[in-house]
């Protein structure tokens, strides 16, 4: 399998994502023998520009496992050059001369290209605004493929902030090139799915429909995939925001909707669009989903360095 930047989820093709699935799975039970040190020698770079609790910890403690070693800044725009003018460009031409492997989040959309058109070493996009977060995607197509056990005939909603959220973007890219997915697309008017998007699915003839009430799609769909609605995108547009948070909330009510073997995703962090009781339910798979952001991150790093 060739791999070397890792920025958009369209760069997988159904062979790949097969190939490193099965070294996920291999990963699972590394971690469970307490890790290994065959990348002893490897150093790794986590260069954030953007707040980041789950990818940044997942990366770090992935390169960990693997053996290997870590430099990191989780305020990049505050706690580096970058504050000083110096360009992404030459940040990532300078980072080159000190690690292995490059690991970007960025809140412009294209950052991640930008990086890599300059890079030697592998730059792995963990999240560049509102553009893709692939590696989100890769873990959460693991996760459904783990708990329900095949992903061609799947029905999933992806609910709230579709227009902003990269994670529900890349998932859908990964989707398409399934066969037989039906995707739900549930949000209000101002944060529906984006045209390119839509445009690729059908191309692709993945079907889809967009829909405003969840209540309708729940009884339908084996995958909830839950989305914040992102304060942080919104700027000055307050009250935007407003009128769209908390609109859909997965409760106990929503749980009896359900199908009994559906599962509740969600990329975290979330507010208040799961409700904590919803946490003693079985069908909800977000706390594993983010375990398993270990485990996928684990084998794409054994990949790019291997």
């Amino acid at each position: 399998m060739k791999l070397h930047h890792v920025i958009e989820a369209q760069q997988f093709d159904l062979p790949t994502l097969n190939h490193l699935f099965n070294v996920t799975e291999e990963m699972e039970r590394v971690v469970a023998r307490g890790g290994i040190n065959d990348f002893h020698s490897r150093l790794m770079a986590t260069l954030f520009y953007e707040p980041s609790t789950r990818t940044r910890f997942s990366f770090e403690a992935a390169m960990h496992r693997l053996g290997g070693r870590v430099i990191s800044t989780e305020n990049a725009a505050e706690f580096s050059s970058v504050a000083k003018g110096e360009t992404l460009e030459d940040t990532i031409r300078i980072v080159n001369g000190y690690v292995d492997v490059i690991v970007l989040r960025h809140n412009e959309v294209g950052a991640a290209k930008r990086a890599a058109a300059v890079s030697r070493v592998p730059i792995i996009n963990a999240g560049d605004g509102a553009g893709q977060h692939p590696t989100q995607a890769l873990l959460d197509l693991y996760t459904i493929r783990k708990e329900i056990g095949s992903i061609e005939g799947l029905k999933i909603a992806m609910v709230g902030d579709l227009a902003q959220g990269r994670t529900v973007r890349s998932l859908a890219y990964l989707l398409s090139k399934f066969k037989d997915v039906k995707m739900y697309f549930v949000a209000p008017p101002l944060l529906k799915m984006k045209a390119d998007i839509l445009d690729h699915l059908r191309e692709h003839q993945t079907w889809f429909v967009e829909e405003t009430m969840l209540d309708r799609v729940l009884p339908e769909v084996d995958v909830v995939y839950q989305t914040r609605v992102q304060k942080e995108r919104f700027g000055d547009r307050i009250a935007d925001y407003e009128s769209c948070r908390d609109v859909y909330v997965i409760s106990q009510a929503s749980l009896q909707l359900m199908k009994p073997d559906a599962i509740i995703m969600h990329p975290l962090p979330r507010l208040g669009e799961i409700s904590m009781e919803v946490d003693q339910d079985r069908r909800a798979a977000y706390f594993r989903q983010a375990q398993n952001g270990l485990f996928v991150r684990m084998a794409l790093l054994a990949t790019l360095l291997a």
